[in-house]
């Protein structure tokens, strides 16, 4: 059983279906995902965003599925900053799987996709970072 993180954005397309969903679905059921209150609060300044472009409906069915996941998901208190992506942003990502020991970080966002595996072994952070699909791949 893998220690998994999903970027916010995966979570939020997942809602959409493909393979973010599969993804988020494969990990939920057959693995253990982490996050933390920042996360949280991150999936949910986008959906507010989301609010103004999407129906009622749709921003219902997002909530809800997003709800399901932070039911399930573990929650991780990060104690130690990691500062390495070029997006500072991104970093927290980063700190949540060394908190958690994870072994993936599920993403589509270039600048963490785009982090060697040796910078990641500098800082103590011993997880593949990977897009859904190639996530999916590695775990089926």
């Amino acid at each position: 059983m893998a220690k998994v993180v999903i970027d916010a954005n995966v979570m939020i397309s997942a809602a959409f279906g493909g393979r973010p969903l599969e993804a988020v679905v494969q990990a939920l059921q057959n693995h253990e995902v982490y996050l933390s209150l920042t996360i949280e609060r991150e999936l949910r300044e986008v959906i507010l965003g989301l609010s103004k472009k999407l129906t009622e409906e749709q921003i219902f069915f997002i909530h809800e599925k997003i709800q399901r996941l932070l039911s399930l998901a573990k929650r991780v208190s990060v104690t130690t900053h990691v500062v390495l992506c070029r997006d500072a942003k991104d970093d927290h990502y980063l700190s949540v799987c060394r908190e958690a020991g994870a072994d993936f970080l599920v993403t589509g966002d270039k600048d963490l996709l785009s982090i060697s595996q040796e910078s990641l072994k500098k800082n103590k952070i011993s997880c593949l970072i990977v897009s859904p699909q190639e996530f999916l791949e590695k775990t089926v």
